[in-house]
């Protein structure tokens, strides 16, 4: 394997945390919480593996915010109280005793929500009813419901939940990092989506507009959680429930939505896309991770999609990432960037690690 992999063993330093390498675990929905939403030793034994494993960043899976709308699936981790937050201690501590940084990905479902034991029904940006069906991994069913239109009120209890939850990530959990998910279809990706978001007020409309929740809510969790934690967004066109979405102001829709990301003062920003390193929009074009470190070149940017392939990693250091972020071959290899350091063979990736139901199996722990 003649490829130069230096770079990505080279450390970084985000906001003041030197970070080892350029290998970060991607955030992936595991539903292995109580049905309260802690954080169980499963799930400390499962993500010590990857800072064990060598991985510089470890990126939790979604943890809901809120005691209202936020919570999308079944047995999914929240951080909304006192107790929820305590469970995650066990996880950040193993993250911490391997050197690795801990960063919370909070999470909002909004109308992609399967399952909440908050509430039976769900809202949007407007009541449009998502595309496709639920996740049977997850535990879904049928349709997306119907979604009501946020009000105002509602608006701002979800951002406050963000910025709380943001708070007790950092002060209680002990997490190092805050990321914010404004991707792949859930609440804060719809207010930007177009044909979802159909408001006519200042959350909808123009590019400037539909990204406003998601700036209100970097603000609110920086004032939260002080200027030393490093905060940042995660970014994507395709959806959970639509792979094929691009926005649809194509190359100027990624201008407004980064460089008003920078402006904001996002420390990190992560792009995902099927295939990092593919066009974003025009064929021939930039990348997603490409246009974002052009129009946020002061922010670090995480490059995640199909870059476990070493070359394709190497590849994308010089097309705009800092880090990247690998999903499904970090559960195929949870000591990754060990094995690339010692030129060993990678495990291909066995998608029945996620079937029929996507929660950490005992088998995984072994690995």
């Amino acid at each position: 394997m003649n490829v130069d992999t230096s770079a990505l063993f080279a450390p970084i330093v985000i906001k003041g945390h030197t970070v080892a390498n350029r290998f970060s675990v991607a955030p992936m929905t595991r539903i292995s919480a109580t049905e309260e939403g802690r954080a169980t030793e499963r799930m400390t034994r499962y993500y010590e593996r990857f800072a064990r494993g060598g991985f510089g960043t470890v990126i939790t899976e979604g943890i809901y915010t809120d005691q209202a709308f936020s919570q999308g699936y079944v047995n999914q981790p929240g951080i909304t109280n006192e107790a929820q937050a305590n469970a995650w201690k066990p996880v950040v501590s193993g993250l911490k005793a391997h050197g690795t940084l801990a960063v919370a990905q909070l999470m909002h479902a909004g109308a992609i929500s399967q399952s909440n034991r908050f509430c039976g029904s769900t809202v949007g940006p407007s009541s449009v009813q998502p595309k496709g069906e639920q996740m049977t991994f997850y535990h879904g069913k049928d349709r997306y419901s119907l979604p009501a239109a946020m009000t105002e009120a509602q608006i701002a209890d979800a951002i406050d939940g963000f910025a709380e939850s943001a708070a007790r990530a950092i002060e209680v959990a002990g997490f190092e990092a805050i990321e914010i998910h404004g991707a792949n279809g859930y609440l804060l990706d719809q207010f930007l989506t177009d044909y979802i978001n159909s408001r006519t007020d200042r959350w909808g409309g123009s590019t400037e507009n539909r990204v406003r929740l998601i700036l209100e809510t970097l603000k609110a969790v920086r004032a939260r959680v002080g200027a030393r934690v490093p905060v940042g967004v995660r970014l994507s066109q395709g959806k959970v429930n639509d792979y094929h979405q691009k926005w649809a102001g194509g190359e100027r829709d990624a201008e407004i939505i980064f460089g008003s990301l920078a402006d904001a003062g996002a420390d990190f920003i992560h792009v995902t896309e099927f295939e990092a390193w593919q066009p974003a929009f025009a064929e021939d074009g930039p990348s997603l991770m490409r246009l974002a470190k052009h129009y946020a070149p002061k922010a670090v940017i995480l490059a995640n999609g199909s870059l476990h392939d070493i070359a394709r990693a190497a590849a994308a250091m010089n097309e705009g990432a800092d880090i990247i972020t690998i999903g499904r071959g970090a559960l195929a290899n949870p000591d990754l960037p060990r094995r690339l350091s010692d030129r060993a063979v990678l495990n291909d990736f066995d998608p029945a690690i996620l079937g029929p139901i996507a929660d950490v199996k005992e088998t995984e722990l072994k690995m």
